[in-house]
């Protein structure tokens, strides 16, 4: 499909793109998976004597997050166990003079690349390929390194730009992430596959359903898209409440599409049995669907739902994973999403676990990433591999071959 670093050699000057984009508080940068995962990159490179260069971004133009990578070079240097230099430049002067300086086996980080006007625009390869950031930049390398598989459905100028410039690689991320995400329609499983379906992104998750038909056995529903579902299906949920504004607006988006994938695959759509909700002590209560009037939100699916989809994920071969079941960031609610992802673990399956919030319960409830054949630190571009859209940063990577 594309070069990785098992062809790029040794003794280069190396541009790497990577996704360090990460949550920040009171202006302090919050370390995150994203860093362990690139260093591995960063680290082979440096190994191999090669002078490495890493182009990154944080946030956007106008909003909090949209800080310097000065805080960015520091952690990853701790996982990269190598000094990283920083220059608050992405490709003035400043920055042309640090990397002519760089000696073999060195790191340099550039200032945010979205500080870059060339950056941001949606363009086409060769139009990025054209523009003073990519033409000033690409003459100081023998190469690009591209890790950054979590922005690849972005064309922007550091990602689809310099591999038609340059020769271009993918990096242990962006190979291992393409491999797996991809892996619905690329392989072939000895089981049923199944996927579970949550999340606040009904739109989303509603384009997998429509994208993928034969190639999944069973889909398992829950979150607010699971709500939306049973609102399809008869029952009293799946509109908002209070100052709620995350059903309604989706429910009339999708209403129809959802009623017919109800109609076509109601043999494989499986939807909750029951429901939680925080009761007047501050607990959890569980309800039965058919019981629920909803006058509050509705924030897990119950244990009822939880024995049922664990039964079929145990009987899988395959099972991928996008969006939470509830609202697992608090504990009372947590059940349904904790306990299915440690299901998944504990089966012998192969197991994709998509990027954002899914992830993150991974992290937070301490479950082991190695008993899943994937985590996924993308978010957007998993659901743009699930649904069979093109990645333009892949696509470019796949040209230059």
């Amino acid at each position: 499909m594309f070069k990785t670093l098992d062809d790029l050699g040794s003794g280069k000057r190396v541009l790497v793109r990577l996704d360090l984009n990460s949550p920040v508080e009171d202006g302090i940068v919050k370390d995150n998976r994203r860093f362990a995962r690139h260093a591995r990159t960063v680290r082979e490179l440096v190994e191999s004597d090669h002078r490495v260069v890493v182009v990154a971004h944080q946030g956007r133009p106008g909003r909090d997050s949209f800080v310097s990578l000065d805080q960015h070079a520091d952690l990853l240097a701790e996982y990269v166990e190598s000094p990283i230099a920083f220059v608050d430049d992405v490709y003035g002067d400043r920055a042309i003079d640090a990397v002519r300086s760089l000696g073999a086996g060195e790191v340099l980080m550039l200032e945010n690349v979205r500080m870059c006007d060339d950056e941001l625009p949606e363009r086409s390869p060769e139009e990025h390929a054209n523009s003073e950031f990519v033409r000033t930049l690409a003459p100081e390398f023998d190469c690009y390194v591209d890790d950054a598989y979590s922005v690849a459905h972005r064309s922007h100028a550091s990602i689809v730009g310099f591999p038609l410039v340059l020769p271009a690689y993918a990096g242990r991320v962006m190979a291992a992430e393409y491999e797996a995400n991809s892996s619905i329609a690329n392989r072939e499983f000895d089981g049923p596959v199944t996927m579970v379906l949550g999340g606040a992104k009904a739109t989303d998750v509603i384009d997998v359903m429509s994208a993928l038909d034969d190639e999944i056995d069973h889909y398992l529903l829950g979150g607010i898209v699971g709500e939306l579902f049973l609102r399809a299906a008869g029952y009293d949920v799946g509109y908002d409440v209070g100052d709620g504004e995350l059903y309604d607006h989706q429910w009339e988006s999708n209403a129809e599409r959802i009623r017919s994938l109800l109609d076509d695959r109601a043999a494989r759509i499986s939807l909750p049995l029951d429901l939680a909700y925080e009761d007047e002590n501050n607990e959890r209560t569980e309800c039965p669907v058919d019981g629920v009037s909803k006058t509050q939100p509705l924030l897990d699916v119950g244990s009822d739902t939880v024995e049922r989809y664990g039964a079929i994920v145990e009987e899988s071969a395959a099972v991928f994973v996008k969006g939470a079941l509830g609202v697992f960031e608090d504990e009372r609610f947590s059940h349904g999403t904790v306990a299915l992802l440690e299901t998944i673990a504990t089966t012998d399956c192969f197991s994709v676990i998509g990027g954002g919030d899914t992830s993150r319960a991974i992290e937070l409830y301490g479950l082991d990433e190695g008993y899943f054949s994937h985590v996924s630190i993308a978010g957007g571009a998993y659901v743009r591999a699930l649904t069979g859209q093109s990645l333009p940063g892949v696509e470019v990577l796949a040209r230059n071959e």
